[in-house]
């Protein structure tokens, strides 16, 4: 389907957040809220091909649009009555969702399209919060983050997950630490598996090796992202930077440390719960699609994550 108002004769709301998995988590309790606000409305979520299988999780979407950033939307339904841009502050994602004639269009200001204020310094999931509360007048928690467990079977439970993977060097931290952890970990007497895209298999792999770990811990390449979001639902425990799986382990309230470096953890860290512990000595200066590894990051040391894994393991 594309969305068409006929749909059970229901009006449409249209969300666009074509982004990562963090950017779609995050975006969770603004999504959640757009629901209150027009409950009787089909919800279109248009994200990325690859989010899908996760973007249907969430339990206020109805629907799941495919999408790519920046590019029109494939639409050939009326036009919905409401259209929010839950993706930047525009101008260019502004016009994705403007040029679906809504209704109700809304947005951060920007030239043209009036709206809240933008605030750079705002956390990510407290920004689109305060746009939907602001725009549509209800209330948004910021702390409704969790999201639905697949109706798949995780590959392995209950096992310490180290996820060495991120979108860029600046926010990988280096893979003999990684494996550093594992071997902590493995030494603890909990079981480790080593995830990761089907981009990151070889670093997986070095991870693994590095840690003496038998070849079947290596999941990276090896799983759907339903089947990924289902081995981190049933997780003893997360390590990973600032990245994708880390805002799963929030979604689903496992225990997590997560490594910061360019970025502050006042934009994207978790929220204040007693299961997630984030470890950063930085000033939120750094690039966080830098080439190479932040030095905030590199100043995280193999001690301090594996002290901080222990004092986690054992409170929670």
């Amino acid at each position: 389907m594309n969305g068409h108002d006929g749909d059970f004769g229901r009006p449409v709301a249209v969300v666009l957040r074509p982004l990562g998995l963090g950017d779609l988590l995050t975006g969770i309790p603004a999504i959640r809220a757009i629901r209150a606000a027009v409950p009787d409305h089909r919800l279109v979520l248009a994200t990325t091909t690859a989010l899908q299988p996760l973007a249907r999780l969430i339990d206020a979407v109805d629907e799941v649009l495919p999408a790519r950033e920046l590019e029109p939307l494939d639409w050939t339904g009326p036009p919905p009555e409401l259209a929010v841009d839950l993706h930047g502050k525009g101008p260019a994602s502004h016009v994705v969702v403007a040029d679906l004639e809504p209704g109700w269009l809304l947005t951060f200001d920007s030239p043209g399209y009036p709206g809240p204020t933008w605030y750079a310094d705002e956390h990510e999931v407290q920004r689109w919060c305060r746009l939907v509360s602001e725009g549509l007048g209800v209330p948004a928690d910021p702390d409704a983050l969790d999201l639905a467990v697949p109706d798949v079977a995780p590959p392995v439970r209950d096992v310490a997950v180290v996820h060495p993977g991120a979108a860029f060097p600046g926010r990988r931290w280096p893979p003999e630490r990684f494996a550093a952890v594992a071997r902590h970990l493995a030494a603890g007497g909990a079981p480790v598996v080593v995830t990761g895209g089907p981009g990151e298999v070889e670093l997986a792999r070095s991870v693994a090796v590095a840690a003496g770990l038998p070849e079947d811990a290596v999941l990276a390449g090896r799983t759907s992202s339903l089947e990924l979001a289902a081995v981190i639902a049933a997780a003893r425990v997360v390590v990973s930077g600032d990245t994708g799986v880390a805002h799963l382990a929030t979604a689903y309230r496992r225990p997590s440390v997560v490594l910061f470096g360019p970025v502050s953890p006042a934009l994207w860290g978790p929220p204040p719960r007693q299961q997630h512990l984030v470890l950063w000595h930085g000033d939120g200066t750094g690039d966080p699609w830098g080439t190479t590894l932040d030095p905030a990051l590199d100043r995280i040391s193999v001690d301090e994550v594996t002290s901080a894994l222990d004092g986690l393991l054992a409170r929670v």
